[in-house]
């Protein structure tokens, strides 16, 4: 396939200098990032969101200056998630700023630009059956200019919640200047475990972004009343692919429908219910993440 500099006229649009000049402003964007983090699954409905928002906030809370970009450019919902759906994005010269959570997260993400939460993301053309070649292009395109479009001033972490699809890592790859690694979101289950372990070997063999371990979302229902702890799915199966791929088990996250509930209204459950399990396996997973990534 042709890129940019092997066509030899582009009809005076200047693709390939459009894209240079969005890289080189990206990389401005980001100098003051000290580490850029995906959060990948390949696996839908595993609760990467979820993950990303409540990390972000248990880092926040910690003392670090957290970053939060919504890399789902169609179905995008952590504006909601972190409590900012409806606040206005200001600009600062020719950046936008990125919105603040209760816990000072940054915050940026596509649904804060929609005035309806019930109308799509559609691409602009002749139709939308034609247009999917060019899609996934647009997409690239699209969050390339999110972050780099952003004012996103001095962070120790950018955390970027990725859509499903073992694509969408060397998506970002390309977008993104540099990655310092990928936490890997999986539940304990053989069709979520099958889907994920894919995605990373994928990661592993052809991309130059270390895993920096795995999150076992749902590991178990702790009974709200007497603490007891039952098993959702078959234990020990996230340690097994974890020692296949040679990656350690970060945190496990326990099923607790006061998360989701949290997630809905937009509060945040590591400062509404810091006692939780779930909430403790937040905070620990923060403390993995800040000792690996060196933060402080």
């Amino acid at each position: 396939m042709k890129t940019y500099h092997d066509i030899a006229t582009d009809g005076g649009s200047d693709v390939a200098g459009q894209v240079a000049s969005q890289s080189h402003r990206l990389t401005g964007r980001l100098a003051d990032v000290r580490r850029i983090v995906a959060v990948m699954s390949g696996k839908g409905g595993v609760g990467k969101s979820t993950v990303s928002v409540n990390l972000a906030a248990s880092l926040a809370v910690s003392g670090a200056r957290v970053g939060l970009v919504d890399g789902d450019i169609n179905g995008p919902s952590l504006g909601r998630m972190a409590g900012v759906h409806g606040a206005p994005v200001l600009r600062s010269g020719s950046a936008v700023l990125p919105v603040e959570s209760s816990e000072g997260v940054r915050v940026m993400s596509m649904d804060l630009f929609l005035d309806d939460e019930s109308l799509p993301v559609v691409w602009d053309a002749p139709d939308q059956v034609g247009g999917a070649a060019w899609r996934g292009l647009r997409e690239a395109g699209a969050l390339r200019e999110l972050i780099a479009d952003t004012q996103w001033g001095e962070l120790d972490v950018l955390l970027i919640d990725l859509p499903p699809g073992s694509d969408r890592l060397p998506t970002l790859a390309g977008v993104v200047p540099r990655l310092d690694g990928a936490l890997v979101v999986t539940l304990p289950s053989a069709v979520s475990l099958g889907v994920v372990g894919r995605s990373v070997r994928m990661v592993q063999d052809h991309l130059d972004v270390p895993p920096l371990g795995l999150i076992e979302n749902m590991a178990a229902h702790v009974c709200p009343s007497c603490g007891a702890s039952d098993e959702l799915f078959p234990a020990g199966k996230v340690d097994v692919l974890a020692r296949t791929l040679g990656l350690r088990v970060l945190a496990r996250i326990p099923f607790d429908p006061l998360l989701g509930r949290a997630a809905d209204e937009g509060r945040s459950y590591p400062h509404d219910h810091p006692d939780r399990p779930a909430a403790e396996a937040f905070n620990k997973l923060a403390n993995e993440l800040q000792a690996i990534l060196d933060l402080p």
